[in-house]
């Protein structure tokens, strides 16, 4: 039963590399059904907020050098998509960079939004590098109404694209810039990290709070920073997007994670820096297994790059990162947040221990030590770089949403339209979106995915082989 899994779970030893980013340590709360309520007299409306909720939104607001701050009680999806509909009219065009999340994609095919993908660089290490400022300007001469442009910055690995010089590009158009900085609710609160969009000239930013900081999970906000988009808009999507119920105690957590920022967080970010610094150094001699550092990347991969994320390379052994995830949690107890084929990920916070930085280096060390570093996992790389790269689109993605679909074998899919939205979890970064045609390539890639065991979602029957396409003529 998930109540007993769980309380297991906190009670086993095993350290939480992963979000939340309490990892698991109270902050307020002693008994959260004491706390539970509804919108009774005194307490305010998260929808029409006039006293502590206001204030306390205004706080956040003031923190992150926003105009208007709003509570998202229902994660950065929720925010993402009222940014998009706020931002976009219906049947209107996004610029947006082609490995975004996928409730952005939602949001494109609830609106019936047709897009414009930017395409990022794969790195060598077989992650999505930045979107650069001079692709966004010739998108943008090259395509006609563009609404809006949307990016994600930082990506699930922490890389960070440069804002700044993004947002004059866009503007100069006249449209507004919308950031995913899920990933990024720590930015701007101290020098070791990249400053925050909300800085930079975005107009929209979301970030999700329970990832980096210490706050309960679904806990979001998303940042007003111009008046390209309406608040009165943002706020009647948010109305929709999000439960009329909101929970006071994910609020309580949030305004309660602000109030520790303001008032402990330079200490405490200081504090973390140093750990994080320490650690780096620490594993800086590793033969096969490689932490990855800014250095480790060209200025036309990445803008920037952030040091909260520890991303463990095996491009250099002859295991993969999915098999060293399981290896850190087996052998040593130590909980990643996610494997890709070419690295494992662990997510860090201004709550992780010293302990918990020490133990993962010490398993690190016993591990590289015991592998062989004459093979090298270019195979995987390359599976990475196909994954991602430009489809040839037969249908907008609202459009194949909503055409009738038939379930068939990979086999017979080839040259069909694509009805499903496949992505490997995490990070959610689509390798194949509704309207885009399969070929032999992709039927190749999702079955070299199956092979290595990696979690690939949205396929109607990945153990099967079969998947949804639009039910038409092959095209």
């Amino acid at each position: 039963m998930l109540d007993i899994t769980l309380l297991e779970y906190a009670d086993s030893g095993i350290y939480p590399f992963h979000m939340p980013g309490h990892k698991r340590r109270p902050m307020f709360i002693d008994n959260p059904y004491r706390m539970d309520i509804t919108e009774i007299d005194g307490f305010d409306n998260l929808h029409a907020p006039q006293g502590i909720l206001k204030e306390a939104q205004m706080r956040a607001a003031a923190l992150y050098g926003a105009e208007r701050s709003y509570y998202l009680v229902n994660g950065s999806t929720c925010g993402n998509l009222a940014a998009i509909s706020a931002a976009v009219k219906p049947g209107g065009r996004l610029l947006m960079a082609r490995g975004a999340h996928k409730s952005v994609y939602h949001a494109v095919c609830l609106r019936g939004i047709s897009t414009v993908y930017l395409q990022p660089q794969m790195t060598e290490f077989g992650i999505l590098g930045a979107v650069d400022a001079q692709e966004v300007a010739r998108a943008l001469l090259e395509e006609e109404n563009i609404d809006a442009v949307l990016l994600t910055s930082p990506t699930y690995e922490g890389v960070v694209s440069d804002i700044a010089s993004i947002a004059d590009v866009v503007h100069a158009h006249g449209i507004p810039l919308l950031v995913d900085e899920a990933h990024g609710a720590h930015f701007g609160l101290h020098p070791a990290f990249p400053e925050t969009a909300a800085r930079l000239g975005a107009d929209v930013v979301v970030q999700s709070m329970h990832k980096v900081l210490p706050s309960l999970t679904q806990t979001a906000l998303l940042h007003l920073c111009s008046a390209r988009v309406e608040p009165k808009q943002i706020e009647r999507y948010l109305g929709m997007y999000q439960t009329s119920s909101p929970s006071y105690v994910l609020m309580a957590g949030m305004e309660r994670c602000i109030r520790f920022l303001r008032e402990e967080g330079e200490a405490r970010f200081s504090r973390y820096r140093n750990r994080l610094m320490e650690f780096y150094e620490k594993a800086e001699g590793l033969s096969g297994l490689h932490v990855m550092r800014r250095e480790d990347f060209t200025a036309e991969e990445i803008y920037d790059l952030d040091l909260s994320k520890i991303v463990i390379s095996v491009k250099n052994t002859n295991i993969s990162g999915e098999t060293l995830y399981r290896k850190l949690l087996k052998t040593y107890r130590l909980q990643m947040e996610m494997a890709s084929g070419a690295f494992a990920l662990g997510m860090t916070s201004i709550m992780d221990t010293q302990e918990g930085f020490d133990r993962l280096c010490e398993a690190l060390w016993e591990i590289d030590g015991s592998l062989s570093h004459a093979a090298c996992n270019n195979d995987v790389n390359d599976l990475l770089r196909r994954l991602y790269r430009p489809k040839k689109k037969a249908y907008e993605p609202a459009e194949a949403f909503n055409l009738p679909t038939e379930e068939v074998s990979f086999d017979a899919a080839v040259g069909r339209a694509s009805a499903d939205m496949a992505y490997l979890y995490p990070p959610g970064a689509p390798m194949l979106l509704p309207g885009e045609i399969i070929d032999a390539d992709v039927i190749k890639n999702m079955r070299s995915c199956k092979k290595m065991q990696l979690n690939l979602q949205g396929i109607a029957d990945i153990t099967n082989e079969r998947v949804n396409v639009v039910k038409s003529q092959i095209l």
